[in-house]
């Protein structure tokens, strides 16, 4: 009869903090839904003149003041169109830029307060 007893304990034991461990079903944090880019142009790796324009879309929980863009760490003016999908980020080269390659990155918040970076490289066609 104890025996019976203290294995029943036992499993009650083992059972309860293994479930304690792995948390329950309910989570009072909200989930982190980093910005996405999508529709980028011109594409990554295409050869573009030095001046050339760029844009993208962003999931539609991106933050439109928080959008940061560089060109080899050279900020750069981006124009801003609100969609019902996102928003299309557009921008130009800077002229500054002489290397054969450039890679564009983007920094971005969400409505959710999650950072994310994206970025993709272009390779610069000789004049």
């Amino acid at each position: 009869m104890n025996t019976i007893k203290l294995s029943v304990i036992f499993f009650l034991v083992v059972f309860s903090t293994h479930s304690l461990a792995y948390g329950g079903s309910s989570s009072s944090k909200k989930a982190c839904k980093k910005p996405t880019l999508t529709a980028i142009t011109p594409a990554h790796l295409s050869a573009v003149s030095a001046d050339a324009e760029f844009s993208f879309q962003t999931s539609n929980l991106t933050l439109a003041h928080s959008i940061r863009v560089t060109a080899n760490k050279v900020p750069v003016e981006v124009n801003i169109q609100e969609t019902k999908n996102g928003l299309i980020v557009s921008g130009k080269l800077p002229a500054s830029i002489k290397k054969k390659y450039v890679r564009i990155d983007v920094d971005a918040n969400t409505t959710s307060n999650c950072q994310g970076v994206d970025g993709w490289l272009l390779k610069i066609e000789p004049l």
